[in-house]
């Protein structure tokens, strides 16, 4: 293959603007005129259809880091990535059963105020400022991951563009709230998911033999090998990991991080709520399946040479859409990009505005007039969107992004899910000692992740090695630690330090 790569020709950059001008008036069409209660816009007043809260989840959840990321894990490895998605539907029924049951009890509109009923205000604010500095570190990732797609697509990786793709999602984020979310997201689940078959068919197209063909050469290479049963702890993707951290990791991400949490909230009751959660685990499934078997089908397509010399995998995918697919086409597939990087980014800044006001502002102005409510609501979406555009220009390193992000969230998520389960479990933890729990929990997943290799040292003349642990570990360790040090330290300040000790099955509604 050459090196040369060709950019977007004019019939697909004008689809790329259509779509872009399109979606945005689409999400205007949700603002209201007038005074809005915080429920109405950050929950959309809880009258949202289970099947379209399931589409958004997944829109969130994808981002462009999984359409530009997870084809290039196929490319250079295997289909063992899947073995998350399997881990992800077990967390999912343990949220449904543990944690759900809770959000329902009283009228919240984030997480983290159940939270403050259970332990405290100390905690309140601790545990939704975990969260503020976990999705900016990670949602920032998530917006530079456009930069790639940019970059093949037209010859640049020109700031002003992800720039351009950040305020046309905040205008419609700031004006529709959390239904103008809801409602393009699922539109845009369903513009990337037609993207991507697509393209997989255009690929079948060009490989000789099909579909078969496809199957046939990537099975001889293994490239579709699913399951790896291994306990190591050094190894990514193994069954074990997949399962258990999986699981642990969709507790923390989809039961504790509002960004997921004020999706689950919008829902009309708990059952269509928990329809949601478990449906849009389906669908995450057989959509990481297709990212995969896109990027086994570029590995026979290409002849095992990368597309793009000198550059990761993460960048052939892009480089197919631009190079190998025909008019029209290839402006779908880029606009189907930018879709899921705007699903994500606009419940970014929906969730990290509404825990900024709800967690923070509010117990401070209990009596804030509605309209000065509204006012700070936009206010702070505006704000994190300048936050997230700058982390996303410190996010430049290399590696595949999907696994950066996912690493990045490891290490808050698993305090973050120790406090939750500790204030589940325990009826003798107190505010104190969670957060000596949670400060533990954030320490040794730091260090975890900062550890840069296989450590060796010598301990009474007997050599020790400290190995690198691999991230789908890390929510299990944190949360673990967390736990552990949390229900110890609360054994040390028996005084409980809110009124009553109750677990969070026995918090008031609100």
């Amino acid at each position: 293959m050459t090196a040369h790569i060709t950019h977007l020709r004019f019939v697909d950059l004008a689809l790329v603007v259509a779509y872009l001008a399109g979606i945005t008036l689409f999400g205007l069409h949700f603002r209201r005129r007038g005074e809005r209660s915080l429920r109405s816009y950050f929950l959309a007043d809880r009258n949202l259809p289970w099947w379209a809260i399931a589409l958004s989840i997944v829109a969130a959840e994808t981002s462009t880091l999984t359409i530009v990321s997870v084809p290039g894990l196929a490319w250079s490895g295997d289909f063992g990535f899947l073995q998350l998605a399997m881990g992800y539907l077990l967390g999912r029924i343990v949220i449904c059963i543990l944690f759900l049951p809770r959000y329902f009890r009283g009228e919240l509109l984030t997480a983290y105020q159940l939270i403050g009923q259970r332990f405290g205000p100390r905690l309140h604010r601790a545990t939704a400022a975990l969260f503020l500095v976990m999705r900016a570190a990670a949602e920032g990732v998530r917006v530079f991951a456009v930069a790639i797609v940019v970059g093949v697509a037209i010859g640049t990786n020109d700031i002003a563009s992800i720039a351009i793709l950040s305020i046309l999602t905040l205008l419609y984020t700031f004006e529709g709230g959390m239904a103008a979310v809801i409602w393009t997201d699922v539109v845009q689940t369903f513009l990337y998911v037609l993207g991507s078959l697509v393209a997989l068919a255009t690929l079948c197209a060009k490989i000789p033999g099909g579909w078969h063909g496809l199957i046939a050469s990537a099975a001889a290479a293994h490239k579709l090998t699913l399951l790896h049963f291994s306990w190591s702890i050094t190894q990514t993707y193994t069954f074990q990991a997949g399962v258990i951290g999986g699981c642990f990791l969709t507790m923390a991400s989809h039961g504790t991080d509002q960004l997921m949490v004020q999706r689950l909230l919008a829902a009309k009751n708990l059952f269509q709520s928990r329809a949601a959660l478990l449906a849009s685990g389906v669908v995450i499934f057989f959509q990481f399946a297709l990212f995969l078997f896109i990027g086994a089908g570029l590995w026979v397509f290409y002849g095992h040479t990368n597309p793009v010399p000198g550059s990761s995998p993460d960048h052939i995918f892009p480089a197919f859409i631009v190079r190998d697919l025909p008019p029209g086409v290839a402006g779908l597939m880029v606009a189907a990009v930018l879709a899921s990087a705007m699903s994500s980014l606009s419940a970014a800044l929906n969730s990290m505005a509404s825990s900024s006001m709800v967690d923070f502002y509010l117990p401070r102005h209990p009596g804030a007039t509605e309209r000065r409510r509204n006012r700070l609501s936009r206010g702070m979406t505006a704000v994190w969107a300048v936050v997230l555009f700058i982390v996303a220009l410190l996010s430049r390193r290399g590696g595949h992004v999907v696994e950066i992000g996912l690493s990045i969230a490891s290490v808050l998520y698993g305090a973050m899910l120790g406090v939750f389960l500790l204030g589940t479990l325990s009826r003798r933890a107190v505010e104190r000692g969670a957060i000596a729990g949670m400060v533990a929990g954030v320490a040794v997943n730091l260090l975890l992740w900062l550890q840069p290799r296989a450590l060796s040292f010598s301990l009474g003349g007997h050599m020790l090695v400290l190995p690198k642990i691999a991230w789908t570990w890390w929510v299990l360790i944190g949360a673990m630690v967390t736990c552990a040090v949390g229900y110890t330290a609360s054994l040390l300040f028996p005084v409980p330090d809110v009124p009553s000790e109750r677990s969070l099955q026995d918090a008031p509604s609100s």
